[in-house]
């Protein structure tokens, strides 16, 4: 999941991810960062920091120390060093950053202060019980009717803008660390209790979204100017605010307004009926199938279940009996999309936007729809002949196996792929196996690779923070401080590793944000990084594949663009920006995890210490531009896709129609009729 959705409901109380299959979404671009900017941090990298303003040069060597985790770690005894072999061979000399994330979890020492006094989840004491979300949704609730006092009051003192911030912070303190809660804690209590206040904070927003009184004084400071002097960011968060309340029909008649907020629950109601049914397995009577292939799927009496694409089998039949019966156009689905998509164009057209498009890339990058377009018809020429080729290879790879075939089909593409990643036939000689690469990337390793390249690039460092009794979820999870010159900048909990129930998601969650408060200080950001990476055990510390450590890098420009966006307001700090601009540190993040000039820096064997070969860095990066053009290719026939879903209405024709006629135009591979 590499994308949090802000829900525009007045104040961007939710940043949910949403991840449909293949498309479906709002309308949105993905946006690829090149690499070029990787040239200006590395001819010293790791050694020193070239500030361009000032021009001074400074060491950026870590504070903390190294140390053999053979004989001084803090975090392990001896009984457990002569245990574990990876520990013994004292072969690998680890920081104590490095350690933190490398030692067994069932032989770590707690990593709470035991003289410090018990406190609840991230530092809330109410939150040692679950009760406690109850009182802070109830403080949220009277500090809110306070603030909206003050807001249309007369003799207001204080800027708008600032009001409604301290508005929008006192309800996103809640509802977000009410959501993850609700998602990532593994006790059910304290996830029901989270979801009720979840729930509760967003119908006080919905409300706020109807109240005319508050949106006339906002509109009335933006139009005229406020009572207080104000400076160009002031006004420009205030227009932000004003943006937010107008998404959801605010300013439209009474029973305009009233249909708008009808259409929102609609939308709501559908989109999570439609969601849930995107996954359900598919039902075919056994006599439809072969005998022949029938054992690789479920079979439950005379009819076979399929549950997905079956994309890693490696019998053609297979693949392409999954791919037609899972993707058969459902009758039922196509109804919820439709209901969905003429109901999101209604509210569209309620709050004043020509189709739901246009209210989606408001306020992004591209700005308008027929930007979107262009670029994604600019994308879309400049691809087809090296997407072409792609397909030409893939035949070649299908072809070994069967010289009588004579065309890539769609349910050939992922498994061709990763078959051309291991397979030895062309001149680059990938034979690509995790098994190669995960000993150089233990998770502690990688987190001191992010530290120094993070020293670097900005000069920040990472520190273990000791926790009190109850500030965690869960025993695994890891909290960092972020830190600038002698300063704090904020705090990362880490919860990495996998764990039944744990859901099946990389994701970046924000729990608090930061801001400048009146007294002076700043309100620092606090995150949770959730990752499902696999637990350090006995024999060997958690071993990352190439994919994770591309999540892992990913999500840590998440959490690094939330540490550095030093805003005066919450409502704008880091990923709570235009939602195409929030994945821009990201996946710029993934350009460094493979660049060899960071890997070659930390990249070492957990057991000898050794340096990754280059040669294995050389056949990384080979292997990730293995059909990228294809795969790009694929995603602007999604995002063409969604966005005529979401352009002018009525449809044309029916939702199954424009997909095979937008598929055909944007798609080296033609649409096989009747599959979605």
């Amino acid at each position: 999941m590499k994308r949090f959705y802000p829900v525009n409901i007045g104040f961007r109380t939710f940043h949910q991810q949403i991840k449909l299959r293949r498309l479906f979404t709002k309308p949105c671009i993905k946006i690829c960062v090149s690499s070029v900017a990787l040239n200006r941090h590395f001819s010293n990298y790791g050694n020193f920091y070239v500030n361009p303003n000032t021009d001074t040069t400074r060491s950026t060597s870590a504070r903390t120390r190294s140390y053999s985790c053979s004989s001084t770690s803090p975090h392990i005894g001896k009984g457990d060093q002569i245990k574990q072999g990876w520990l013994r061979r004292g072969v690998a000399t680890w920081s104590p950053l490095a350690a933190a994330f490398n030692n067994c979890s069932s032989i770590k020492r707690p990593s709470f202060n035991l003289l410090s006094q018990k406190t609840g989840l991230f530092g809330y004491k109410v939150l040692q019980e679950p009760d406690g979300f109850y009182l802070l949704k109830e403080e949220a609730m009277l500090e809110t009717d306070k603030l909206v006092r003050e807001a249309t009051s007369q003799n207001r003192t204080r800027k708008m803008v600032q009001i409604f911030d301290e508005l929008s912070d006192t309800l996103c303190k809640v509802a977000d660390m009410a959501e993850f809660v609700r998602i990532g804690h593994p006790q059910n209590r304290f996830a029901k209790a989270a979801e009720n206040a979840s729930m509760a904070i967003s119908g006080l927003v919905e409300k706020l979204n109807t109240n005319r009184e508050l949106y006339n004084a906002l509109k009335k400071v933006t139009q005229e100017g406020d009572i207080v002097l104000t400076n160009p960011v002031d006004e420009h968060v205030a227009e932000l605010f004003l943006f937010d309340f107008e998404q959801s029909g605010i300013h439209v008649d009474d029973l305009m307004r009233e249909r708008a907020v009808a259409l929102n629950e609609y939308i709501l109601h559908i989109g999570s009926h439609f969601v849930n049914g995107t996954n359900q397995p598919k039902s075919v009577l056994k006599s439809q199938l072969p005998e022949n292939i029938r054992q690789c799927f479920s079979i439950e009496g005379e009819s076979i279940l399929v549950t997905g694409l079956f994309a890693d089998s490696e019998n053609d039949l297979v693949r392409e009996a999954a791919y037609k019966i899972y993707l058969f156009p459902d009758s039922h689905q196509a109804k919820l999309l439709d209901e969905l998509l003429i109901s999101r164009n209604e509210l569209a057209n309620l709050c004043g936007f020509p189709t739901y498009a246009h209210r989606a890339v408001r306020g992004s990058l591209a700005g308008d729809p027929q930007t979107v377009k262009e670029f994604l018809d600019i994308l879309s020429d400049g691809l087809r002949e090296r997407a072409q080729n792609d397909y030409n290879d893939m035949l070649q790879l299908k072809r070994s196996k069967n010289r009588y075939e004579s065309q890539i089909m769609p349910w050939d593409i992922p498994y061709y792929t990763a078959v051309a990643k291991q397979n030895s036939y062309r001149k680059e000689r990938f034979n690509i196996k995790n098994s190669d690469f995960c000993p150089y990337f233990s998770l502690g390793i990688c987190m001191e690779g992010l530290n120094n390249l993070f020293q670097s690039l900005f000069g920040t460092t990472f520190d273990v923070e000791e926790c009190c009794p109850g500030e965690l979820w869960h025993k695994d999870v890891i909290k960092l401080s972020v830190h600038e010159e002698g300063s704090i900048l904020g705090y990362i909990y880490c919860d990495f590793f996998e764990r039944p129930g744990k859901p099946h998601q990389d994701c970046h969650f924000t729990i608090q944000g930061g801001r400048q408060l009146e007294n002076g200080t700043y309100q620092l950001p606090v995150v949770v990084l959730m990752l499902n990476l696999p637990s350090p055990t006995w024999s060997s510390p958690s071993l990352l594949t190439p994919g994770m450590v591309d999540n892992l890098f990913h999500e840590m420009g998440h959490a690094m663009h939330s540490m550095l966006a030093r805003t005066p307001y919450q409502h704008v700090t880091g990923t709570r920006c235009a939602t195409d601009l929030a994945e821009v540190p990201s996946i710029l993040m993934e350009h460094f995890s493979s660049d060899p000039r960071v890997v070659l820096q930390f990249a070492k064997h957990y057991q000898t210490g050794a340096p990754i070969p280059h040669s294995l860095i050389e056949k990384w990066n080979a292997s990730k531009q293995l059909y990228s053009a294809s795969e790009t290719q694929l995603q602007v026939f999604y995002a063409a896709l969604d966005q005529v879903f979401h352009g002018e209405h009525p449809l044309n024709k029916s939702t199954t129609e424009i997909l095979a006629d937008v598929q055909n135009q944007y798609y080296g591979i033609p649409h096989v009729p009747n599959t979605i």
